[in-house]
């Protein structure tokens, strides 16, 4: 028997050349109706012309391919590490049962030259509507069948008998149960074959089992726009992200407090609480509050200084890094960041630094109508609002860098647990000058 596998853009076959010591020859072609390799090929047609000889009532049987993998393969002289030319393996052996002697042998390509010109190349490459002289045969499928990987039906969870009520109307057998169950699922709704949660004054909440709720949890915790933050401000991120589950609150709180970063660089209040101090302002960004932090260790451009800016009735935030915090550099800040973009301001509140102290930047926020406001020295309280947001950008500097070791945001100056390093101060007015 020679036998030989083709496989081309055009498509694939296979061609079987079955001759006996008397002379009989019988020769078959076959065209595969799947995508396959060329080594896939080579095992179909010798798979094929065993079935042909098994099926012609032969006993004995030598076989000639010129795929060296697949002689050697089956010979047990290479080991098959291809998981679906093992099935092919397998088969083989399965079929090999039914002779008596089987000898599978290597032959020269040129050496094959019948069964690989006559039979394969024609078979792989025949046109639909051609006539053949040789026998055709057409193969659907291939040999060996294709494993799926089983998956597991869906477990059950506390969207299950929400789910099957909609769907199915299931209902408990007890009364009681059943009665509960039919107010709990009129809060919710099924949409794209996915159970939602209509609330009062938010949109569809799409439901989560433990699994997904845990991914969720931390991904607003501490993802790429996570900040680290608490219980319930965590809970109300998740709640605004659009998703919900039974247990949102009591899992965000449990979260938090499992989470290394914010334990580690949590807060320690020892100081005894007091009353709030409120600071007002007539309107949004209206009023001010900048502050240096740094110097942190140095990055990419030179950079180891935080210009911030916060605004004291919306609390938002601008900051910009900076490898020097000269007074051209404030200045600029100020008129890209916050000029330009929020409108001239009543009043800028700022420490003594030499960089808010100039004269030429004076004069740019009085030519401006700007009113300059300066804080008590040593008494970082005057400008509150500023150094609360100091705190808040350093505990999030820490818990995302804490871990690399010295290499983040170092602390230089501690006032009231903030840090407020300003390198730029006259001789004399601070400790660090």
């Amino acid at each position: 028997m020679h036998v030989d596998g083709s496989s081309s853009a055009q498509g694939s076959g296979a061609g079987i050349i079955l001759a006996s010591p008397s002379g009989i020859m019988v020769e078959q072609s076959l065209r595969f109706g799947f995508r396959a390799s060329n080594n896939q090929a080579e095992y179909e047609a010798l798979l094929a012309g065993m079935r042909l000889a098994a099926e012609m009532g032969v006993r004995k049987v030598i076989c000639w391919t010129d795929s060296k993998i697949v002689v050697e393969q089956v010979n047990n002289n290479f080991q098959v590490k291809d998981a679906n030319l093992l099935q092919y393996y397998h088969l083989f052996q399965k079929l090999k049962d039914d002779f008596a002697e089987v000898q599978i042998r290597h032959v020269l390509r040129s050496n094959n030259e019948r069964a690989d010109q006559l039979l394969a190349r024609l078979a792989s490459s025949r046109k639909l509507g051609q006539l053949r002289t040789t026998i055709h045969l057409e193969v659907p499928s291939p040999s060996v069948a294709v494993e799926c990987m089983t998956i597991d039906t869906e477990a059950l969870n506390w969207m299950t008998p929400i789910r099957n009520f909609i769907l199915q109307e299931e209902l408990p057998t007890d009364p009681v149960e059943a009665r509960k169950l039919r107010t709990q699922a009129a809060r919710y709704s099924i949409v794209a074959s996915e159970l939602y949660r209509r609330g009062f004054s938010t949109p569809l909440l799409k439901c989560f089992d433990n699994l997904q709720a845990d991914y969720v949890m931390r991904e607003v915790h501490e993802g790429i726009c996570g900040s680290h933050s608490g219980g319930r401000t965590l809970a109300a991120k998740v709640l605004r992200a659009g998703y919900y589950w039974p247990t949102l609150k009591g899992d965000c709180a449990e979260f938090v407090k499992k989470c290394v970063q914010c334990q580690r660089h949590g807060n320690l209040i020892h100081a005894s609480a007091t009353e709030l101090h409120s600071v007002s302002s007539p309107w949004p960004f209206a009023l001010l509050g900048i502050d240096v932090l740094g110097p942190f260790p140095m990055t990419k451009g030179q950079v180891k200084f935080l210009l911030v800016a916060v605004d004291y009735f919306t609390k938002w935030i601008e900051a910009e890094p900076l490898a020097c915090i000269s007074a051209n550099n404030v200045q600029k800040f100020i008129w890209k960041s916050l000029v330009t973009r929020f409108a001239i301001p009543y009043a800028i509140v700022s420490d003594n630094g030499l960089q808010f102290t100039d004269k030429k930047f004076n004069a740019f926020l009085e030519n401006l109508g700007i009113r300059h406001r300066f804080t008590s020295v040593e008494h970082p309280q005057s400008n509150g609002q500023a150094e609360a947001a100091n705190k808040v950008i350093l505990t999030e500097l820490k818990k995302r860098l804490g871990q690399l070791k010295g290499r983040g945001p170092k602390s230089y100056r501690k006032s009231s647990g903030l840090t407020d390093v300003r390198r730029n101060q006259r001789p004399g007015k601070h400790p660090f000058a």
